[in-house]
């Protein structure tokens, strides 16, 4: 066609012919409107920078947007006519581009983003302003012209999941509309079923080869990072929370595991909770880690999602999305202590991971899935987990909710040797540790 390749790094692979295209067009444009438009143009030749030429849309911050699964993306129109995504800065050249940047963000497995279907310009699509400039400019053009490129960004997401595509009359029935035009506060955060679903309804998880998938990704957990969630998670009858540090590896797309950093705060305290992350982040940076994943606790129940977990891990994972350039997953961990359909005393423990709904049906709730792991014993027990597990004992020595160490588990074990017994299956190699441990123990049964 003779175009510019697409300057900004950002573009995504998959979308460059649908760009090539529309920048082709662009150039094409700006020739035959200077010639008074004695020539016809595709659909696909109507370019964000036609529509600026011609007075249909403005440049402006924030009239761009694009709703999707329940999550919104907001973006400037540049006066060259590219799109500048608010929430990172980065610089995309065309609709289609941005679109399909922000969908894989939310669902990894999207093949295209449908950019003129899924962009609004001030709350509008911008499919309809094309409409608009082919009415103005064109009128005498025939109109199918005014589907051609419709049909394909309005058809995609119904071959993708293998079904025919529908003719165009019979798609402005069904929910593509409704889709796009979401607003993000029409439906609880995330893919509840219906909105009278309790949140804290547990779902079992998924294997993904229950639903035709394979795990996009490896995880590699460090003893360390389970000993010390472990522990956290029994100290208190109220749910924990915390973050994960590791490093996410793009070619071996292994994503690895090595310390665990436990929210010494109250659920809820939202005074507290920005210093406390903000403590974290700056631990993170100091050891060269990425955040790649958070845990929390249902300490009596089973360590199963509930809706609410679902919804707060597709945020996560979102957020870890918009915050590189490609592909990275955020693990989720669920660490049930006390729950008496555990076998044995040992805590159970699941890491899992949400798969988006499909598109066809935006609002159920994203599948939850377990995620395989590869355990990896450390040497032995660091100073730096030590002192974390004894800022833990400080922070809930005076609790109401800390747990009754001394209390019986069951009619053989006490509490205490139930916590014991279930932090030696993180034991690392250094038998030392239990020496170690020891003083911490001796700090828990000091609390009471």
């Amino acid at each position: 066609s003779g175009s510019e390749p697409p300057s900004s790094p950002q573009v995504v692979e998959e979308g460059a012919d649908e760009e090539d295209e529309e920048l082709s067009g662009a150039e094409d444009a700006d020739r035959r409107a200077s010639s008074g438009r004695g020539s016809l143009l595709t659909r696909r030749g109507i370019t964000l920078r036609v529509l600026l030429k011609d007075g249909l849309v403005e440049p402006g911050d924030g009239v761009l947007s694009i709703h999707y699964l329940g999550k919104k993306f907001v973006g400037d129109l540049l006066n060259d006519g590219k799109i500048r995504w608010v929430e990172t800065g980065q610089i995309f050249n065309s609709p289609s581009a941005w679109a399909t940047h922000c969908k894989r963000l939310v669902n990894p497995a999207k093949k295209s983003g449908c950019g003129w279907a899924s962009v609004r310009y001030r709350g509008q699509k911008l499919v309809q302003y094309k409409t608009t400039w082919l009415h103005k400019y064109q009128p005498s053009a025939d109109m199918s012209l005014v589907s051609e490129g419709e049909d394909d960004e309005m058809g995609d997401d119904d071959e993708e999941e293998g079904k025919t595509a529908m003719p165009v009359e019979d798609k402005n029935k069904k929910s593509k509309p409704e889709l796009h035009g979401m607003s993000s506060g029409c439906v609880p955060k995330c893919f509840c079923v219906c909105l009278d679903r309790d949140p804290h309804t547990l779902v079992e998880l998924s294997a993904f080869s229950a639903i035709n998938r394979f795990q996009p990704f490896n995880v590699a957990v460090s003893s360390n990072v389970l000993l010390l969630m472990d522990f956290h998670c029994h100290l208190t009858t109220s749910e924990v929370v915390g973050y994960l540090g590791g490093r996410w590896d793009t070619n071996t797309q292994l994503l690895t595991v090595l310390r665990a950093f436990p929210c010494r705060t109250w659920l809820g305290d939202k005074d507290a909770a920005p210093v406390v992350e903000e403590e974290i982040c700056q631990n993170l940076f100091m050891r060269g880690l990425s955040l790649v994943g958070w845990y929390h606790s249902h300490p009596r129940g089973p360590a199963l999602p509930s809706l609410q977990d679902i919804d707060s891990q597709m945020d996560h994972q979102l957020h870890l999305q918009g915050s590189s350039n490609g592909f990275q997953p955020c693990l989720g961990i669920i660490c049930g202590p006390y729950y008496h359909g555990n076998q044995g005393v040992a805590s159970t423990i699941t890491p899992f991971w949400v798969v988006p709904p499909p598109e066809q049906r935006p609002n159920d709730y994203g599948i939850p899935v377990a995620v395989e792991v590869t355990y990896v014993q450390d040497n032995f027990l660091t100073t730096d987990v030590l002192n974390e597990m004894m800022l833990l004992v400080e922070f809930y020595r005076s609790a109401p909710d800390l747990v009754p160490f001394s209390q019986m588990w069951n009619p053989n074990t006490s509490i205490l040797d139930k916590i014991k017994a279930s932090l030696s299956g993180h034991a690392p190699k250094d038998q030392a540790y239990a020496q170690i441990l020891e003083y911490v123990y001796n700090q828990l049964r000091n609390t009471q």
